[in-house]
Parts: structure tokens; C-alpha cells; sequence
């Protein structure tokens, strides 16, 4: 399942930092670490066939149809294991442990007092995890950080709190993008910017605040007259026509220095997400104080349509000629790792103790797994074309701890299914390595079927689906933070509690098929 441009890549050495000189304690990720090929997700060992020979297809969700600048479209790969020998050994033997008596020998209550500790103490990235009304991040001192909190649907299956972590993503766009013409920090520029971007990554029409199109001196709503606008209108062109920045984004535009395009991030974007232990307060589950990890992406190098097509390209011809070799990657702890496509990655995870501390090389490549080489990225990116739509709480720019997912509809596909749902029904499971009983006993009959009854209530609230109950929760904590104290992320970071029944420990040669004789890919989604 995993896509084979990311297991058998074309010989890139993937820099330290995307676009610039490397750091002289850069070292190559297959020299140093145990596992040559980390890149290669625990997911796409999942066997998709079971012993009564029923299909499970959990692979649409990453390996789906793509839009230009994406060009992988990697559907295919939903048929086939396209491994090569560098990755046919599983090496995420963290799935075959049985945990559960050290699970039973921690107590709720410590769990508890460990997971609403704040181990977020170091205001890396400027990151202050303060938000206002409008999920603007605030200082102490009440200074806006830049940084902005972007609610987004998660990905079925593994970024489903009900399998272990809460997630949240925050982004910040380059300075001239909240800044007005003369150069000052303007509020209302930088949210009519994010609103543009949001339209061109979503590749939809974001209703704003009234705007002054005439003070802006651009034609947000493109009605082609400068009046009052109540829509961005997502009207980009091949060529850069039909849209534009406005403040001083606008000039920099005009001058050639602030690039726009559909499904592009502008240079400079900052992208952060921090992965959390579950909490239970009153019998609810909810996002915790305490980070598992805090990931930081930030776009270094503008990468053309035409320069990602003939990557791809590349990719595939290189896959043709040189089918068993791994892919090169160059990282280091201070400044991370590059994902070839003008993006550099970094992160922080637990130490021992529970203190973030900067990923090792292997761990930070880790990370090139699901951003680099899918078909269900925009710009390598996951989340900000998930953004929840306008109608949503705050028009969807909150972060969790300002609400929970109560009363949230699921998303709809292109073709007009709900999208978590539909994951229910052709993977037949909550989870890619389909371990989640809980999922499996109050969505499925007896038969495997889903429950007709329960898909109508999660496709109206979705937190009936994501949300574990309070005792599921403290059990994935207690299973992960025992991976934290064996600091064993090389061989696993999933909270599972008792071994992996539905996962390969080793693939044969040759592609063997997954049984799932049609791809399916349908991957724009909008608001329900």
C-alpha cells in the first residue's frame, strides 16, 4: 500500500534544510538508523485480506486521485504491496507487544496527574498556545505570535482520537501577509489572506467579514466591480490570473516576491501540529495539556507545477530502472529534515522522563511518510485543505481546547458520501489495523456489517465515532507512555495494548496484490 515512489525512491539526498546549505552534523538517515526505510508508515503493513477471506480497504484515504501541483495520483497502490527488499520486514515490532500488565500496573490516577501536566515549556516557534476569539494566537503580553488555530476533519483511522492522540494544527503565514500596504501589522489583512489561501489549497469560495474592495484595491468577490465583498471567490487560473493577495502581500505580488497558485502555500508558510495523551474530565474525553509531540513544518523554496510534474515523473522512471533502491535522506536534530518538495520538517517528542526533546534522525524521518509522495497532500500538507468550512464555530479558526467536536457533521465526499462513514463500511473497522474493539463492537453487527442506526449518528455527530469512551482513553495513554519510558519510538509510536493480529510481519517478493480489486478515489471533500 505504501505508495513506491516513497519505498523505492529516486536517488535525492533530501536536505537538512530544503533550499539551503546543510548542517555540518547532517548525517544520511540509512547510515545511522536501525530502520532503513522509517519512511515507510506502520499502516501500510496492515493485512487488507482476512481469514474468511473478506477485502478491507482502510489504503483510499492516503493513496487517492490528486490534483495538479500533485501529480503522484497514487490510487493504484491500493492493489498492490509495492515493497521493496529494504521494507519487507516489518520493523515496527512495536505492534506485536503485549501490553497489557504493564498497563494494569499503572493506576487512573497517575495517568491522570501525567497527562494534564503541561510539558510545553520552551515557546518554540514563538508558539505562546493562547487564542482568542478568532483562534489568533496571543502572547503574555497580548502581542499577536502570527500564529492562527485552524480546526480540520482528521484523517480516517489512526488520527482518530479514538485510537490514541488529539491532534491540532496552527499556521502562520510570512510577515507581509499581515501587513497592510504601508507595512503595518493589520488584522483584518492577514484573516483576508488566510481566507485567499484557504480558497486556493480547498480550491472552493470562502465567505468573509465585509471587506472594502475599493481600499483594498482588489476585486476579492470577482463580480468585477470594487464594492463591498462577502465571498473570497476561488477563481484561480494556469498563469496566475483571477487572484490576488491584498496588504503588502499585493505589492510583492506585483513585484514577482509573493507567489500565488491553487494548491500551493505561499513561501514562508509555517505550519505546526502537536500530538497530545487523551484527557477524561466528568466522563468526557478531551484533548490533554501534555504533548506527545510538537511537529513544525515551514516552506523554504517555491516548487512550480511544472518542477512537481517532472518529479513525478522522475519518480516513476526511477522506480522502472532502479526498483530496489531505498530513498536518501539527510537530517539532523537541530534543524530537521527536508521533504524534496521546499519543505523542511522538524520535531520534538518525550523524552524519558516526559520533557520534549528534538527527534533523532530516524524519528524526524519518520515524518517524510505521510508528507511527501501521497496522492492525499495539498503541498505535502494534510490538514489545511481538511479546514473546517465557514459555517463552522468561529468559521473554523478555533483550537480544541476552545471546542470540542460535539454536534460536528462528517464530511462529505465529492461524490456525496460522508466521508468517515464510507471509511467505516469499506474498511470495516475504525482503524487501519482494525484493533479497535470498541469501534468494532458499537459500529458492527455480528456479521461485520456496519450498524445502519450508529452510521446515521456519527454522520450527524461525528464525536460519537472519534471520541473513545473515558476507559479506552486512560488505557491508549498508559500503553503509550510505557513506549515513552523505553524511548522504543523506532520500532512504534501506536498505543496498542495487545499484539497486532491484522499487521504482516513480512511481505513476499513480487508486489503481492492486497485482494482490493478497485481503487477508489474520490478525494475532494466539502461541509455537510
Amino acid at each position: 500500500m505504501v505508495r513506491t515512489a516513497c519505498a523505492l525512491s529516486f536517488a535525492v539526498v533530501v536536505g537538512a534544510i530544503a533550499g539551503c546549505r546543510e548542517s555540518p552534523r547532517a548525517q544520511a538517515v540509512a547510515e545511522t538508523a536501525p530502520n532503513g526505510t522509517p519512511y515507510v508508515p506502520p499502516q501500510c503493513y496492515t493485512k487488507t485480506k482476512d481469514e474468511s477471506g473478506r477485502v478491507h480497504n482502510p489504503c483510499f484515504t492516503c493513496h487517492a486521485d490528486s490534483a495538479p501541483p500533485n501529480y503522484v495520483a497514487d490510487g493504484s497502490l491500493q492493489l498492490a504491496y509495492e515493497f521493496g527488499p529494504a521494507s519487507r520486514a516489518n520493523p515496527w515490532t512495536n505492534l506485536f507487544v503485549d501490553r497489557t500488565a504493564a498497563v494494569a500496573a499503572i493506576s487512573d490516577e497517575s495517568i491522570t496527574d501525567y497527562v494534564r501536566e503541561n510539558n510545553y515549556r520552551n515557546k518554540v516557534y514563538d508558539l505562546a498556545f493562547h487564542f482568542d476569539d478568532e483562534g489568533f494566537d496571543r502572547a503574555a503580553d497580548g502581542r499577536y505570535t502570527g500564529w492562527r488555530a485552524y480546526a480540520y476533519y482528521p484523517l480516517p483511522g489512526s488520527f482518530w482520537p479514538t485510537n490514541g492522540s488529539f491532534g491540532d494544527a496552527l499556521i502562520r503565514l510570512p510577515e507581509a501577509f499581515r501587513q497592510n500596504r504601508e507595512g503595518r501589522f493589520d488584522r483584518g489583512i492577514y484573516a483576508l489572506n488566510l481566507a485567499i489561501l484557504e480558497a486556493l489549497i480547498a480550491r472552493r469560495d470562502v465567505p468573509i467579514s465585509p471587506a472594502d474592495e475599493r481600499v483594498l484595491e482588489r476585486d476579492l468577490d470577482g463580480d468585477g466591480v470594487l464594492g463591498e465583498a462577502r465571498v473570497v471567490r476561488y477563481r484561480w487560473r494556469p498563469g496566475g490570473g483571477g487572484m490576488s493577495w491584498v496588504g503588502r502581500a499585493a505589492v510583492l505580488q506585483v513585484e514577482g516576491k509573493a507567489r500565488l497558485a491553487a494548491g500551493l502555500f505561499p513561501e514562508g508558510t509555517e505550519i505546526a501540529h502537536s500530538l497530545r495523551y487523551l484527557d477524561v474530565d466528568n466522563g468526557r474525553v478531551r484533548m490533554a495539556p501534555r504533548m506527545k509531540e510538537l511537529r513544525y513544518m515551514v516552506k523554504r523554496r517555491w516548487v512550480t507545477y511544472g518542477e512537481f510534474e517532472q518529479q513525478a515523473a522522475a519518480e516513476a522512471a526511477e522506480k522502472t530502472q532502479s526498483p530496489n533502491k531505498t530513498r536518501a535522506m539527510v537530517a539532523d536534530g537541530e534543524h530537521g529534515i527536508g521533504n524534496g518538495a521546499g519543505w523542511r520538517m522538524q520535531g520534538f517528542i518525550e523524552d524519558a522522563s516526559g520533557a520534549l526533546r528534538p527527534q533523532t534522525l530516524e524519528e524526524h524521518a519518520f515524518c517524510i511518510g505521510c508528507h511527501s509522495g501521497l496522492g492525499v497532500t495539498d503541498d505535502s500538507v494534510i490538514s489545511f485543505g481538511r479546514k473546517l468550512p465557514a459555517s463552522s464555530f468561529q468559521g473554523g479558526w478555533f483550537h480544541p481546547t476552545q471546542r470540542g467536536l460535539d454536534g460536528l457533521p462528517e464530511p462529505t465526499r465529492a461524490d456525496g458520501r460522508g466521508e468517515y462513514t464510507t471509511y467505516l463500511e469499506w474498511n470495516g473497522a475504525g482503524d487501519e489495523l482494525r484493533a479497535n474493539d470498541e469501534v468494532l463492537s458499537r459500529f458492527f453487527d455480528a456479521k461485520g456489517q456496519l450498524e445502519p442506526t450508529m452510521a446515521a449518528r456519527a454522520s450527524a455527530d461525528v464525536s460519537v465515532l472519534l471520541l473513545p469512551s473515558p476507559e479506552r482513553a486512560l488505557r491508549l495513554d498508559k500503553a503509550y507512555r510505557i513506549i515513552v519510558r523505553e524511548q522504543s519510538f523506532a520500532r512504534g509510536r501506536d498505543a496498542t495494548v495487545t499484539p497486532a493480529i491484522h499487521v504482516h510481519r513480512e511481505l513476499p517478493e513480487g508486489d503481492p496484490p492486497t485482494g482490493i480489486v478497485e481503487a477508489r478515489l474520490d478525494r475532494r471533500r466539502t461541509a455537510k
